[in-house]
């Protein structure tokens, strides 16, 4: 028998897992809702176009591991790879601008790549992002950041690295540039393929390289921050005084420059040290002229995304197991079966967690399902209990067993 099973890199969310999704997810919309952002929901699909704007033709997500194809109208369409692109053309096809100088997005959802799958890493993957629309001063990056690692601490996660940079504006990071390929042309025989590509189409992405010997070689690469203009240092100055007013320990990391095209100014990412090399946990930063380069005004933007599989992993040993059932039902002949399916579902109506065996089994059988569901009652029910408008209800804790009249039962069950 040939079984169908998952495409590879696809994971199903079994519902022991859902749960804890399910409970981090109540943590991040709280936390987020403190801070006065929204919640948006994007389609999975886009065009083409989008993306390869969006994010950078030279990059490797548009160039490897997008799942773009031709529709039946022969239009060229790709899902969504990351939700900033699609949340930054619902705000320009909304003129969401209009509503508000500030405008702060979140949004929850699966994002797919065509990359090697891996342990926390997965062809289909989701994202938490966030994005703030419309402020360019240095308090919304601080800002942002000091949401992030509240929001890391109220789900339990500690002890992680923050990295922030500063890439400069189109200007700073074009002289930068040139400084990168002049540095890197005597040795470009021993950068890894990759590398030799790109330092001819993207050099700064050399920087993102996880090769040993390019790591290796652009240890002594020059720094960033020694070409950014006076109004990109002042910035950058500016949103490190803002994170040390509030203690935020960071790492200044000069060789961090983001994957993808359309960073400036901020950028930022909390790694997890015993990770290895794929251990960012959350990547973000400044996007100032991405808006406008997607067709809309030229609004400042900042934000950042999280792996939701990565950020579980992380949770393993703080996921709490669902919660068990108030009352089960264990009704003996057909009478009390109806009688039990009609009070289970009322109850359940009411808001309360309430199981029942529609099998008709045992009272032994029914006991020890009701035993391994982990409810709190048991309510025992016959011909004779149902006539007598009772039932007997057992506290599955102590074992104690009382008669309790139905139509008062939710009282003896929640307190």
């Amino acid at each position: 028998m040939n079984n169908i099973t998952a495409v590879k890199g696809f994971k199903d969310i079994l519902p022991e897992e859902a749960h804890h999704w399910h409970q981090v997810e109540r943590i991040v919309r709280g936390v987020f809702a403190d801070f006065g952002f929204q919640e948006i929901h994007v389609p999975i699909l886009e065009k083409t176009e989008l993306f390869t704007k969006g994010i950078g033709d030279t990059t490797d997500i548009v160039e490897k591991e997008m799942y773009t194809f031709r529709d039946r109208g022969e239009d060229s369409l790709t899902l969504r790879p990351e939700a900033t692109s699609s949340i930054l053309r619902a705000y320009i096809e909304h003129s969401m601008f209009s509503r508000s100088s500030v405008t702060k997005l979140f949004s929850i959802g699966p994002m797919f790549r065509r990359e090697r799958p891996q342990k926390g890493r997965y062809r289909q993957f989701h994202q938490i992002d966030v994005e703030v629309l419309g402020a360019e001063e240095p308090q919304a990056d601080a800002e942002l950041i000091l949401m992030l690692v509240h929001l890391f601490k109220m789900v339990g996660l500690e002890n992680l690295s923050l990295d922030i940079n500063s890439l400069g504006c189109p200007e700073c990071r074009l002289i930068f540039r040139q400084k990168v390929i002049d540095f890197l042309q005597d040795t470009h025989d021993s950068l890894c393929p990759d590398c030799q590509r790109l330092l001819v189409n993207n050099p700064l992405r050399v920087f993102d390289c996880k090769n040993d010997s390019c790591r290796r070689l652009i240890q002594d690469a020059p720094s960033i921050l020694d070409f950014i203009c006076e109004g990109c240092r002042c910035h950058f100055n500016q949103v490190r005084t803002c994170l040390d007013m509030f203690g935020m320990p960071y790492n200044l990391n000069t060789r961090m420059v983001r994957g993808l095209d359309y960073y400036t100014r901020t950028t930022f990412e909390i790694t997890v040290p015993h990770m290895g090399s794929q251990n960012a946990v959350v990547g973000g930063g400044r996007y100032d002229g991405l808006i406008r380069d997607l067709g809309g005004p030229d609004i400042p933007g900042i934000g950042f995304a999280i792996g939701f599989e990565r950020l579980m992993s992380l949770l393993q040993d703080r996921q709490e197991s669902p919660p068990p059932p108030v009352l089960f039902i264990a009704a003996l002949g057909s009478e009390a079966q109806a009688a039990a399916f009609k009070l289970c579902n009322r109850l359940r109506l009411e808001g309360i967690r309430v199981e029942m065996d529609y099998a008709g089994k045992s009272l032994k059988s029914q006991m020890k399902k009701a035993d391994k569901s982990g409810s709190l009652y048991t309510l025992i029910l016959g011909e004779r209990e149902i006539q007598a408008g009772e039932g007997e209800l057992r506290d599955m804790g102590s074992s104690k067993q009382r008669t309790v009249p139905l139509d008062n039962l939710k009282s003896h069950i929640v307190q």
